[in-house]
């Protein structure tokens, strides 16, 4: 049941959870410079790529598999970082966050902390705080707006 409450390590990100993910990520197959200047490649992937690379073309089964990796990643973090029962959009939403701000983001954020107390309000509201990039550190929109539905999505299960 999507508001039934599991340990995270027995759940996996949802077919909307994954769609939501590629959908605030976009995904392009040329290797791009993202808008604080990361190479990026496909949906979202920077793990391997280089500004050397930029320009380059991967194809759609390349692209697929870079998706499929980078979230199970995420999905493996969030499984050993959070420590106390979440619903399926809580979930998804933790391991959306972690695919965008990278597993050492969640590790040492306040967000992890407040969840694993058991403060579950207070942890909803971190969301709205990771909406910043680039140096110097500005808002980009699609942040907020994407913390506006991993809030609404963590929220849910509150």
């Amino acid at each position: 049941m999507e508001g039934s409450k599991r340990y995270a390590a027995t759940l996996l990100l949802s077919v909307l959870g994954l769609a939501s993910l590629a959908s605030f990520e976009g995904t392009k197959r040329v290797v791009y410079l993202d808008p604080v200047g990361v190479p990026t490649a496909c949906t979202g992937h920077t793990a391997t790529v280089t500004h050397k690379d930029v320009g380059k073309v991967l194809s759609d089964e390349h692209c697929a598999w870079l998706l499929r990796q980078d979230a199970k990643d995420a999905e493996r973090a969030v499984q050993r970082l959070v420590t106390v029962p979440v619903t399926q959009n809580q979930y998804d939403a933790l391991v959306d966050f972690t695919f965008n701000k990278g597993e050492g983001a969640l590790a040492n954020s306040t967000l992890l902390r407040k969840i694993n107390a058991g403060d579950c309000k207070a942890a909803g509201l971190e969301f709205r705080r990771w909406v910043y990039a680039g140096r110097p550190k500005r808002v980009l929109p699609g942040l907020v707006k994407r913390a506006a539905w991993q809030e609404a999505k963590w929220l849910s299960g509150c």
